[in-house]
Parts: structure tokens; C-alpha cells; sequence
């Protein structure tokens, strides 16, 4: 007799104690980034394997949540005189991850056969909730967009983590939070500021709301010296779990017979963009004078959660990787259209 189906919640609990369960085995066997590691690769073998798992929306923005407030509580006033002497930099980095999106779109394009619009959408290095979007408008195959940055993020994750720490990178990082102690009287109003910026993001439907909204305020607060809390240490734990997650059940038994050439495409298309990246990433650090593990975390095509968070776990400029994946963002979602005309028209004359 067959078992009856488990209800949303049951289904939830499972998923959360797979990713915990992970993230308690990982962190005995000392991988890097444990917590949200662990539950990443779990969670997507199970689904992989026909497992019924889910991650609501909401435990994803809560996971966010913890991320942004926990960044944020890194910019004193200190260490935002020392971003503004990097705002060149930073700008380069923008720019290049703008050019490093097109290169690689042109190649995906090539080498999968899939058509310029979707392969350009699908190799921009951005969120894939947003690259999917404006993918929709201009004609992408809504599911390869979000499929490619899904499988790019996997990677970045489950790559560039594991060298670090096996190749003995640690740096001695100067910067160190704001708020070290836990207030909860302030952590509560820490908590209602932060929400409720990042619900009035969300209404307005800006990108990374839940990141940039906590992120945000928690910079305002800091910046001005007002630490009202640190954050314990389970938040930040929990964060990550939730963030590994909501990664991790985006990939199902279908996702592995969805055109197997397209994904194989995008595996070495991701393969090729972080070694490109990491190229760029030490000519920036003989340049700026930033340790070069912290310029590889600042200028690699992974995204503003998994790559501040191996900074702070690393102690690697956790400041500076959030300023230039932040920029990176949100230059990306302001020019993400006017760069589309562009290598539309480009590849239009290459045509003729």
C-alpha cells in the first residue's frame, strides 16, 4: 500500500533536517562553509534522486535576512574610508564582470547551439531570480536561464571554497563587526528595522530585497556607530542552512535530462568564467595591494551570500567582497538592458 503524500509542512521539516543533519557532518569533517555546504549538496542529491523536498520563499528570504544584517554589521566608519580609497577599483571589477558575462554568453551560444538571447541572459553574472526575468522579456528560455545560473552558483560554491581551504588559504582580516556583543533588547529593533526595509524593497520589486534591505540598514547603523546588536551565532548558522537549501531543491530528477549538452555547456562555460575571473583577480590585487584570495572572492561569478560568507569564514575582507559583489549587482540590473541592445547590434553587424 502506498504511503499518502506528506503534507507542505511535513515535507519542510524533512528538507530541514536533511540540510541540518549535513551541515552537523560537515562541520565535524571540517569542510569549509559547513553550514551551508552541507545542506546544499544533500538537498540536491536527495531531489536528484526523486526525494520530495521544498524550500518556501519565505525560509529563503529569512536565510538572506541573516546574511545582509550579518554584512552589514562589518561597515564602520573605518572601514568605509578604506572602500572609498577602492571605489576605482570596484568600478573595475563592474566592468569587467560585464564583459566577462558577454564573452561567455558568445561562447555558451557556440558551443551549445542554444540561441544568443538565452545564452546571454543565462551567462550575465547576476541572480537567477533576475537574470530569469528580464531573460522572459527579451525572449530567453525562462527555464535554461535560471537552470545555467543554478548550476553556476553550485559550482562556484562547491569549487572555490574547497581550494581555498585546501590549499591552506587564511588571511589575518583587520575588519571585524561593529556589534560583537549580543543586546537583545537592540537585537530586536535590529531585527524590525531590518525587516521592515527589506519588505518595503520587496514591495517595490528591487532585487536581493532581503539582502540588500538588512544590508542597508545595518551599514546606516554601523556607519554611525550605533551598534544596537551582534547577531548570535545560530542566526548566522541558520542563515546559511537556509540559503543552502533554497540552492540545493532547485535541482530535480528533471533538471539532469533537461538538454544535456546545454548544462554541459554551462559547466564549462562556469569552469572557464572563474578561471578568466581569478586571472583578473590577481593582476587586481598586485595593483590594489588587497590579498589575492580576497580579490579572487570579490571579483568571482558567484553571488553576494556564498562569496562574503567564505570571506568571513576565511577571514578575507569581508567588507570589501560585499562592496564590489553589491556595485556588481546593482550595476547589473540597471544596465543588464542597454548591454542586451548592444550585443544584439553587435552580433547583428558580425552578421552582415
Amino acid at each position: 500500500m502506498p504511503l499518502p503524500p506528506r503534507s507542505a509542512s511535513q515535507t519542510l521539516l524533512l528538507t530541514l533536517l536533511i540540510g541540518f543533519i549535513s551541515a552537523i557532518l560537515c562541520q565535524w569533517i571540517n569542510t569549509p562553509l559547513p553550514w551551508m555546504i552541507g545542506p546544499l549538496f544533500s538537498t540536491a542529491a536527495a531531489r536528484m534522486a526523486g526525494a520530495e523536498l521544498r524550500c518556501p520563499v519565505q525560509v529563503r528570504e529569512a536565510g538572506q535576512w541573516a546574511i545582509g544584517t550579518a554584512l552589514g554589521l562589518y561597515f564602520t566608519p573605518p572601514v568605509l574610508r578604506v572602500l572609498v580609497s577602492y571605489s576605482g577599483f570596484i568600478l573595475a571589477g563592474v566592468l569587467f564582470a560585464l564583459l566577462l558575462g558577454l564573452v561567455c554568453g558568445w561562447i555558451l551560444h557556440k558551443i551549445s547551439g542554444t540561441d544568443r538571447t538565452t545564452a546571454f541572459f543565462a551567462m550575465a553574472v547576476g541572480g537567477a531570480s533576475e537574470m530569469a526575468t528580464q531573460g522572459e522579456r527579451h525572449g530567453a528560455m525562462v527555464d535554461r536561464v535560471a537552470a545555467a545560473h543554478s548550476l553556476r552558483i553550485m559550482m562556484v560554491v562547491g569549487i572555490i571554497p574547497f581550494l581555498f581551504k585546501f590549499s591552506g588559504v587564511q588571511g589575518e582580516d583587520v575588519y571585524v563587526p561593529g556589534a560583537r556583543v549580543v543586546h537583545y533588547g537592540g537585537l530586536m529593533l535590529l531585527v524590525l528595522l531590518t525587516a521592515a526595509c527589506a519588505l518595503l524593497l520587496k514591495r517595490r520589486k528591487l532585487p536581493n530585497a532581503w539582502v540588500i534591505g538588512p544590508l542597508l540598514v545595518t551599514i546606516a547603523l554601523t556607519s554611525s556607530s550605533l551598534n544596537l546588536s551582534a547577531l548570535p551565532e545560530w542566526v548566522v548558522h541558520f542563515g546559511q542552512l537556509f540559503i543552502g537549501i533554497s540552492l540545493g531543491t532547485r535541482f530535480t530528477r528533471e533538471f539532469l535530462h533537461t538538454a544535456p549538452r546545454y548544462l554541459a555547456s554551462v559547466a564549462i562555460c562556469g569552469l572557464l568564467a572563474m578561471a578568466i575571473a581569478a586571472s583578473f583577480a590577481f593582476g587586481l590585487a598586485a595593483v590594489s595591494g588587497m590579498h589575492p584570495a580576497t580579490a579572487v572572492l570579490a571579483t568571482s561569478p558567484g553571488g553576494i551570500a556564498e562569496m562574503s560568507l567564505t570571506a568571513k569564514t576565511l577571514q578575507l575582507g569581508v567588507p570589501i567582497v560585499t562592496a564590489f559583489h553589491v556595485t556588481r549587482m546593482a550595476a547589473l540590473v540597471m544596465m543588464i538592458g542597454p548591454l542586451f541592445r548592444f550585443a544584439q547590434r553587435w552580433a547583428g553587424r558580425t552578421r552582415a
